[in-house]
């Protein structure tokens, strides 16, 4: 068999060798030109490709194909690592569906409705408008307990209490409701504190010591 890689036929039909490796070089030149390559797929899709691979091999390994299963979970949770920390790094951390809202009284003991009102005082005269937002709502809540329109309920919620006093207090439950969502926002987003946020809440605290709550009608219309 002739090797066409160092000889080649001239114009006249007689042989002229071609050394071996510039032949090679011009075929590998020649392969690399883009028509020979405008149906390869991706990066993307060769990675995509990549990883479906190892999936399929870490399966079939915890399926016993030629491991012990213990081998092929291992090599299996390796390729799940590989690939989160791929979408971790493409996408970023997730971010979270909802913002979590703990209890109005957080972690602190029981205090009664006038030491909140104090300290809610004590941080609004030093400009700390977020405590003092913080105390103040408290301060709500916690009076309403003492009057027992609400009842003591360790783990209650600004929006939970908002939603219970507005049963009792329905002239003032729209209020309740913009006074909840500011302590949110405050206390556990990310909502900026300010004076005119504690006043609203100041406000409200006053206006519930003087509000008497609604009476229930029976069903003969009597109260």
């Amino acid at each position: 068999m002739p090797n066409w890689g160092e000889m080649a036929p001239a114009a006249g039909g007689a042989p002229v060798t071609t050394p071996r490796d510039p032949a090679r070089d011009a075929v590998r030149d020649e392969l690399l030109k883009a028509d020979y390559h405008r149906h390869d797929p991706s990066l993307q899709q060769r990675v995509y490709d990549w990883f479906m691979d190892r999936i399929d091999d870490a399966l079939n390994a915890i399926a016993g194909d030629g491991t012990t299963g213990t081998t092929g979970l291992i090599l299996f949770l390796v390729v799940a690592v590989v690939i989160a920390a791929a979408l971790w790094w493409r996408l970023g951390a997730p971010r979270r569906a909802a913002r979590t809202t703990p209890d109005v009284f957080g972690t602190a003991g029981p205090r009664s409705a006038a030491q909140y009102r104090a300290d809610a005082e004590r941080h609004a005269a030093a400009g700390q408008w977020a405590e003092a937002v913080r105390e103040q709502m408290r301060a709500v809540v916690r009076g309403l307990e003492e009057r027992t329109l609400l009842d003591t309920r360790p783990g209650r919620t600004a929006d939970e209490a908002a939603t219970e006093a507005g049963r009792v207090l329905p002239g003032h439950a729209a209020d309740l409701t913009a006074a909840a969502r500011t302590f949110d926002d405050i206390a556990y987003g990310e909502r900026t504190a300010d004076q005119a946020a504690y006043q609203l809440l100041r406000d409200l605290d006053q206006a519930l010591e003087r509000a008497r709550p609604a009476l229930a009608t029976a069903p003969g219309g009597a109260a």
